[in-house]
């Protein structure tokens, strides 16, 4: 580890005692790695040195690559790599260089930088333009190399070097603008987060409930004139109802309205403004001008001198109704998380001790055997050890059809036992289980930004300012060239502009769509990382296909017997007795063969001077039989006359199939082929990718002859064939110079590079872990329908996002001008400062609305609905 070179470096170390040191794997942290990082300053040096651990140096041959590539950055000066102890040194200019970027490009060549993430949830978080000021003050804090806030989710998501960062100093960082840090939610079981939920939103409804109350009254004194008993009253008797009023609304603004006047003076003290700004402002300006004109009517024009303490009590009222509403409009966005959630069992059926029980399910072990009965939950993953059934997996996968299962396979928690009942041992509990990893995920994605949302927090940033500068220019206008009385209408114009202006809709517009979408892909058993990921899919020009594992089912299958033109035998005895010779063969093609007698039910014999001859095939004696399987080479060396067969077997090739000769006796008995064939839904799947208007590209390693074929099946038209496994990443990059939006789409290791090196990765669920984690979407069933409903999830999400966006633009664009008075020369119309506060209260909840549109999605391929 690097000394330190300044004494502050050892003082902050110290001083991490006065806070709680952040020490993964703790509950709601994850860590990448479990090494240290330090990080020093020299004051006599203008260089900072960091001390970086790096996952997967020794694997790697060219660290060089990795040395030039943070050498290019602009300010780094010297890097060192010790591949040996996994970690490199780099020495920076801070101030052209920062530690989020050598991370990034560490990041950007396939290694893993040491750091851990932690979620804090942000009370009562509403104001969109405060997400950008709290994302940079986290950002700037020492050791925090990235931070995201997702006002949809009230958190913040922080990545950080773990001996450089105590909670207590993001705590502080989120507090500086105002806003109480609280453990995340969404690491808590579902029960927890509906029981803050429950508790927001009814002290919301209190608030709300307390300001409407008040308002009552203070409507009544504010138009006396069509109150029966008030409008017979002296204006002395109306000054000190009044003075009456202006007390019942101080516990308004500082109970109801307290979030918005302490995050306004949060804001204040960083110099900076936002919505909180805006209401604090306008509704404290019209209480110090009513408060003002009732003490002292005699300096106001004559008039001017009655109060507003109606905008006071009825603005904060409508706004805190507003987000009461957009509160449980969120709870409804997330209800995908919940039904996720909600598919676990409570309980599960142990057997120890020879003995069964009955156990909550977090109470079960890795290793216990569990017993499962018809149409109960199978309560956690597991492999089963004893009998069989059929599994509905539609919750987790989106298949509808029941998956057989017998002993040695895998069952996954909170899916279905339809008709047998068996025994599990299970193999991951709690977090660790498929179920537990995909809410992770769809939780990770649900707080992580599109790009386009991260547009809209720097608008939302700048627009608090301008809104100011506008009410300020309204207020001037108004009173130096308005009608009389020129300070009644100037006030009036300015709060209406302040309190009419609505940042929260932009701010809203992305996360709640994000957060919908997300949840419906996880819903269609597609998992999306993150919001880069959904917005890039909804671009794709062309998708390309690994052919293994992808559009085939990655496993050669018996496809065809053709008996010779004088039959010595029917088809299944030829197979009967073929398979039994490749029974004890290790050729990969052999089991295909021996699978399909046993689909067959076919008795297999015993084989006898069984001999592999390398590159031509096998031969044996079956029942007395000299038996001869193998290629064209073979039948030619031993003089076997084939007749049609020869032509036949080259028509089985044409269409991607490996024939294999079989002689009895030294007479042609016929072909047996197999082939790795084609998914079920591949052809439709492609098909529906076309007409979407998306180019399909097929990639794979096999000879021209057999990835043509395949191709043809399926009405793919475009093959690139022939590639290595480490040229594969080569061919994304020649069709991205081609301009194009490359998807890729594959299950395999040697898929992980072109995943990775695609705009959009999906791996296929049933593939390799390694290509799911270089992977920007998984699709937990193997089939290629699961890249068509990913692509119409994002599609449908973005045109959301943008319906959101134009919604929110064009309520503020159209919204601000006529608060400021622009139809009263026209019309005589000027907006009141009450209908301002609740269109401005309403335009985030239609925003939440809209969003909530999408949770009634309906993809092209349903697999609920086929179940219809």
């Amino acid at each position: 580890m690097i000394t330190s070179h300044n004494k502050h470096e050892d003082g902050d170390h110290a001083g991490m005692d006065d806070g709680q040191q952040i020490r993964p794997p703790a509950a709601g942290t994850h860590r990448t790695l479990v090494t240290s990082a330090t990080t020093g300053f020299n004051p006599q040096m203008s260089l900072t040195r960091i001390e970086l651990p790096v996952s997967g140096l020794p694997l790697k041959k060219h660290s060089t690559h990795l040395e030039s590539t943070l050498r290019a950055l602009d300010g780094v000066s010297e890097v060192k790599v010790n591949a040996v102890a996994n970690r490199l040194e780099v020495q920076y200019d801070a101030q052209k260089a920062d530690v989020a970027r050598l991370v990034g490009a560490v990041k950007s060549i396939g290694f893993q930088v040491g750091s851990a993430n932690v979620k804090i949830g942000i009370e009562n978080l509403r104001c969109a333009s405060c997400v950008k000021f709290i994302e940079d003050e986290l950002k700037s804090t020492q050791g925090v190399l990235n931070a995201t806030v997702n006002i949809a989710t009230q958190e913040a998501s922080v990545d950080y070097l773990p001996q450089k960062t105590t909670l207590s100093q993001l705590n502080a960082a989120i507090e500086t603008w105002g806003y109480k840090p609280r453990p995340a939610t969404s690491d808590s079981p579902v029960d927890k987060q509906e029981e803050a939920h429950v508790r927001e939103y009814s002290k919301l409804m209190k608030k709300f409930w307390f300001a409407t109350a008040i308002s009552v009254p203070v409507l009544a004194t504010a138009y006396y004139q069509v109150v029966p008993f008030l409008r017979d009253l002296s204006m002395d008797s109306l000054r000190l109802l009044w003075g009456v009023t202006a007390l019942l609304t101080l516990p308004v603004m500082f109970w109801s309205g307290s979030d918005f006047f302490t995050g306004a003076y949060s804001s204040f003290k960083h110099r900076s403004a936002n919505m909180n700004t805006l209401i604090a402002l306008g509704t404290g300006a019209a209480w110090l001008y009513s408060t003002f004109a009732i003490l002292f009517p005699s300096v106001f024009p004559e008039g001017t001198s009655e109060p507003f303490y109606d905008v006071v009590s009825v603005v904060i009222a409508l706004v805190v109704l507003g987000q009461a509403l957009e509160l449980r409009a969120k709870g409804q966005s997330s209800s995908a998380i919940k039904k996720l959630l909600g598919l676990q069992a409570k309980t599960a059926r142990v057997i120890r001790d020879g003995k069964e029980m009955d156990l909550p399910v977090e109470e079960v072990l890795v290793g216990d055997v569990i017993q499962v009965r018809p149409g109960e939950k199978i309560p956690v993953d597991g492999v089963i050890v004893e009998g069989s059934s059929a599994v509905d997996e539609s919750m987790l996968t989106g298949e509808s059809l029941p998956a057989s299962k017998k002993v040695g396979d895998e069952v996954i928690g909170a899916t279905i036992n339809k008709t047998g009942a068996f025994k599990f041992r299970t193999t991951k509990v709690g977090k660790d289980t498929a179920l537990a990893q995909i809410v992770k995920m769809v939780q990770d994605a649900q707080n992580s930004k599109a790009p386009i949302a991260r547009l809209a927090d720097t608008v939302s940033g700048y627009f608090v300012p301008i809104v100011m500068i506008l009410a300020v220019w309204t207020f001037v206008i108004w009173f130096v060239i308005g009608p009389q009385p020129q300070l009644v209408y100037a006030l009036v114009t300015s709060v209406t502009v302040l309190i009419i202006a609505c940042p929260c809709a932009l701010g809203l517009a992305t996360p709640m769509s994000l957060m919908v979408g997300i949840g419906k892909g996880a819903e269609n058993g597609i998992l999306i990382r993150s919001g880069e990921a959904l917005q890039s899919a909804r671009a794709i020009q062309t998708v390309v296909l690994d052919k293994t594992g992808t559009i085939t089912k990655g496993k050669p299958e018996l496809t065809d017997i053709v008996i010779s033109d004088q039959p010595i035998m029917k088809d299944d005895e030829l197979l009967r007795l073929a398979s039994s010779v490749e029974k004890v063969s290790e050729h990969p093609l052999a089991q295909a063969i021996v699978d399909g007698a046993q689909a067959r039910k076919l008795e297999l014999a015993e084989v006898k001077d069984f001999e592999a001859i390398p590159g031509h095939g096998v031969s044996a004696k079956v029942e007395g039989k000299s038996i001869l399987i193998g290629n064209l080479k073979l039948m030619n060396r031993e003089n076997i006359a084939l007749g049609s067969l020869e032509e036949k077997s080259k028509s089985l090739a044409d269409d991607g199939k490996t024939p294999m000769f079989i002689a009895l006796d030294g007479k042609a008995a016929g072909i047996i082929a197999v082939a790795d064939t084609v998914k079920e839904d591949s052809a439709e799947a492609i098909k529906a990718l076309q007409s979407m208007g998306i180019e399909v590209v097929m990639i794979t390693g096999d000879n021209r002859r057999t990835a043509e074929a395949i191709a043809r099946k399926v009405g793919v038209t475009r093959v690139l064939a022939e590639v290595l496994p480490e040229d594969k990443a080569k061919n994304i990059q020649q069709l991205q110079a081609e301009g194009k939006k490359v998807a890729m789409v594959g299950d395999g290791i040697n898929d992980a590079p072109a995943l990775a090196q695609a705009d959009v990765g999906l791996a296929i669920g049933t593939g390799t872990d390694v290509a799911i984690e270089a992977s920007d979407i998984t699709l937990i069933k193997g089939s290629l329908k699961g890249v068509v409903t990913a692509i119409e999830v994002s599609r449908a999400t973005m045109a959301n996002i943008y319906q959101n966006l134009v919604g929110a633009f064009f309520y503020n664009v159209l919204g601000i001008p006529v608060a400021m008075g622009v139809l009263f020369p026209l019309f005589g119309l000027l907006l009141s400062p009450l209908i301002a506060g609740a269109a401005m209260a309403f335009s985030s909840v239609t925003v939440v609305g809209n969003a909530n549109r999408l949770r009634g999605f309906k993809p092209k391929f349903s697999a609920r609905r086929s179940q219809i």
